[in-house]
């Protein structure tokens, strides 16, 4: 169960253990209630013959009511919901005697949970679910914090999940230049930080700016409301930057942008855990990041990644600059340290046997 299947961080993991679970044998299904502008995972769930089941219905109480109709008609053993809104309509058809298990996904370490009454609610509606699921153990602390009498026993940090089939690393046939090309592959919310990036850029020495190129990758679908990118290249234009930035369209192929990056690069002011930073250690990059959620846990100055405090644009810049300065022996290593370290935490079997076991 989700919101919608447009591009997203939370439906790329939903898609990726669904059609993984397909794999295994087992009857999948989607449940959702908004139908996506660009339906991003339609043909990739269509591919593996996994139904897509739509309640169109704007009433939310009439919505909770269709939703636990449907859910009693498919009758599934588990449920696997994920994000606020569809996580609280599974606990709420969940009330009442049913069959199956629910487990919920904690997927964003928003400090608002702290403060906002509507978010606080939700994580307190958790009592009726068999198990909450966070993606790091930065958005599990909030979920204690917020909602301390939740049975810690159904509480569990498990990572991003991600094949190893999408992370073969070839060598490239392109010749290396004197720019380095730096990815971020992200929708656009403000949170996202590029304001702070541009900022950054802008204080960095001409002579290490015309070393990079940055290309971002990620969709706009919030612009009515954040309007982060607008404003974002209206000070690229500003300071005179437009020839260090480039923006694209959320892609199904990001593997293939990531190959030839030669870093990837997050710099949110707060994250659950990024599919982002997973996806670019898997393919042996040097990471540029913020040091937020479970970040530091992770990634290590020097050793696989370049770090800096999201709030202080002199910090991104330095973060940068080092990378820039780094020999290409130093940034192979951390690329080698990062696969390493990927293979270990995030490899698909793995995540799939530690949701198995909570079925």
């Amino acid at each position: 169960m989700i919101d919608m299947l447009g591009a997203g961080g939370a439906q790329r993991q939903l898609v990726e253990l669904a059609t993984s679970y397909k794999e295994r044998g087992y009857e999948v299904a989607f449940l959702i209630y908004y139908k996506a502008f660009d339906n991003y995972y339609d043909r990739v769930l269509a591919k593996a013959n996994i139904p897509i089941m739509d309640i169109n219905e704007s009433n939310y109480l009439l919505r909770i009511i269709k939703m636990r109709r449907m859910i009693v008609k498919y009758a599934p053993d588990v449920i696997i919901a994920f994000l606020e809104v569809p996580a609280f309509i599974a606990e709420m058809a969940s009330i009442l005697p049913h069959k199956w298990r629910l487990i919920v996904g904690e997927r964003s370490a928003s400090p608002k949970k702290l403060t906002n009454k509507r978010l606080r609610f939700f994580l307190h509606c958790h009592r009726f679910a068999d198990a909450v699921v966070a993606n790091s153990h930065a958005n599990l602390e909030i979920v204690q914090q917020v909602a301390p009498e939740l049975d810690k026993t159904k509480q569990h940090v498990i990572y991003n999940s991600l094949n190893p089939d999408n992370f073969t690393i070839e060598q490239s046939s392109e010749k290396p230049t004197d720019i380095k090309r730096i990815l971020i592959a992200s929708s656009h919310q403000y949170l996202k930080n590029l304001d702070g990036l541009i900022e950054a850029i802008h204080l960095m020495a001409e002579s290490d700016r015309k070393k990079l190129h940055i290309e971002w990758y990620g969709h706009n679908k919030f612009s009515t409301y954040d309007h982060s990118l607008e404003e974002g290249k209206k000070k690229i234009s500003r300071y005179g930057l437009s020839d260090y930035f480039s923006f694209h369209d959320a892609t199904l192929d990001i593997y293939i942008h990531m190959r030839s990056a030669d870093a990837v690069a997050l710099l949110s002011k707060y994250e659950g855990f990024p599919n982002a930073i997973c996806e670019g250690m898997f393919l042996a990059k040097p990471i540029i990041a913020t040091k937020v959620s479970d970040i530091p846990l992770i990634l290590k100055e020097d050793d696989n990644a370049f770090l800096a405090d999201p709030n202080s644009p002199a910090s991104i810049a330095a973060a940068i600059t080092k990378f820039l300065h780094a020999s290409s022996g130093q940034l192979n290593q951390m690329g080698q340290n990062n696969r390493k370290k990927a293979q270990l935490l995030f490899d698909k079997q793995t995540i799939l046997d530690q949701y198995e076991q909570l079925f």
